[in-house]
């Protein structure tokens, strides 16, 4: 892609008035709390902001246009599925989440299965929020490789900078703020490039008949068991994330974390449609465009220069944002969980400093993964990360939300590290179900037992009791 002096600083501008604004609203921090929650002073716009700044990125954006260059309409079942997911979230999760004051998700283990369930949680969630995070990183690295002509390695450098300016000084306050700005870019933006994109696949006839309609016009394309085994991969895989419960944890009440979680939904499915139109219109008018770059060559070139400019500015800021968001997640979880508890870290303003290393370390890995996986399918992170949190633990957390300690703790745990074994080796081994199932029965025939023993265990002591 080339493009002009004036695209370049239209983009530029409006990824540096978003970063700006983030990094104003991060002068008020300065404890560990301040940045991993925003001193849980969140409003509903600071908690919507925050969950769909981070889950509308590369996936949902870039990723989606790629997949329907490809597939056609059934790629939109991704932002559904994100969508689902925090309406199912808003709707069970968030209040009796928020209710327990805590900050990371093993933290709520540990109080009903003990340290052991907490610690394995911390590193099985860091590993599959990474995949996600990788699911950013690459079409950031692409877009920043094509439009200055530069290899993968110092794009990737350039992304880093970007990111690290989103999230390393304000963390969860900034994420609220960019994640806000970066929306109403995006909504506004992709409702019109969309809505071109969305005309000339359905009216102009070249375009339409290049896209025959059982194929490229149904949402089932991929086949029934495929497409809902995608979407119970997103939403198990949503809940369980740390980057989302975090933007719960740091809502004012309950009530607040509640409907955030619903504005989130209703900012966030949506987005997938135009994106599909795109990347559809793009397979029919240029194939020989790479189906990644479909999303941005479609607003640099057909678009009018500022509103295309703005829109690819607002899709950077998506990628930034979601890298940001997710790495946020993943450093928060890891100095909570597991450094401070070994480095004895006790002061706020160490801790502080030590979960910006570690958001700082996550968004290098990510980069150099996404590096050394050029050409990789965006989705394909996003569906792994969501399989790999949602196996092992999102049926232990849900009992834990509902049922606070009604199994078994040895149970529990043996249910989240056998189960997430099974998904894995049912990953590299090929097997024709889809893996996030195995990991989700595996987890079942554990948990039963687990919930049995521990009535018996209670009833048992209720009848000493009584003796």
């Amino acid at each position: 892609m080339e493009l002009s002096l004036l695209q370049l600083v239209i983009i530029a501008a409006t990824i540096a008035v978003v970063l700006g604004c983030g990094i104003y609203a991060a002068r008020s921090v300065h404890s560990a709390e301040g940045f991993s929650l925003g001193g849980r002073s969140a409003g509903v716009p600071l908690v919507a902001g925050s969950i769909a700044g981070t889950c509308v990125g590369g996936g949902a954006t870039i990723g989606t246009a790629q997949l329907a260059s490809t597939v056609g309409l059934s790629a939109w079942w991704f932002t559904i599925g994100v969508g689902l997911a925090l309406i199912i979230m808003g709707i069970f999760y968030a209040r009796p989440l928020r209710r327990s004051s805590l900050e990371t998700i093993p933290q709520y283990l540990v109080q009903n299965y003990g340290r052991a369930g907490g610690v394995f949680t911390s590193v099985v969630s860091s590993l599959g929020i990474l995949f996600s995070a990788v699911s950013s990183c690459l079409p950031g690295i692409y877009i920043i490789a094509s439009v200055l002509a530069i290899p993968f390695w110092p794009a990737a450098g350039i992304l880093l900078a970007l990111v690290t300016c989103y999230a390393f000084f304000g963390g969860m306050k900034s994420a609220g703020v960019g994640g806000i700005l970066k929306m109403v870019v995006i909504w506004v933006s992709m409702l019109i490039a969309g809505g071109a994109a969305g005309y000339a696949v359905l009216f102009q006839p070249e375009i339409h008949e290049a896209l025959p309609a059982d194929t490229w016009f149904n949402l089932f394309a991929g086949g029934m068991q495929m497409t809902l085994a995608n979407l119970v991969s997103v939403i198990v895989g949503m809940i369980c994330t740390q980057t989302y419960v975090q933007a719960i944890f740091s809502a004012t009440t309950p009530k607040t974390a509640s409907v955030g979680a619903f504005v989130a939904a209703l900012i966030s499915l949506p987005i997938g449609l135009p994106c599909a139109m795109i990347g559809m219109y793009m397979h029919a008018a240029h194939p020989e465009v790479p189906a990644i770059l479909a999303l941005p060559t479609f607003l640099l070139s057909y678009q009018p220069v500022v509103l295309g400019s703005i829109a690819m500015g607002g899709i950077m800021l998506s990628l930034i944002g979601s890298t940001a968001g997710l790495s946020l997640g993943i450093g928060t979880m890891l100095s909570r969980d597991i450094f401070c508890k070994v480095l004895h870290v006790t002061k706020s303003a160490t801790e502080l400093w030590l979960t910006r290393g570690l958001v700082l370390a996550t968004i290098v890995v990510a980069a150099v993964i996404a590096v050394l996986n050029e050409g990789s399918q965006v989705l394909f992170w996003s569906y792994l990360s969501m399989a790999l949190r949602g196996g092992g633990i999102f049926l232990p957390l849900t009992v834990a939300v509902f049922l606070p300690r009604a199994i078994e703790r040895h149970w529990a745990v043996a249910s989240m590290v056998i189960s997430t074994c099974a998904a894995l080796a049912a990953n590299f081994l090929g097997v024709k179900v889809n893996p996030l199932f195995v990991g989700l029965a595996v987890s079942v025939v554990l948990i039963v037992p687990g919930i049995l023993q521990q009535r018996r265990r209670v009833a048992t002591l209720y009848a000493r009791m009584k003796e």
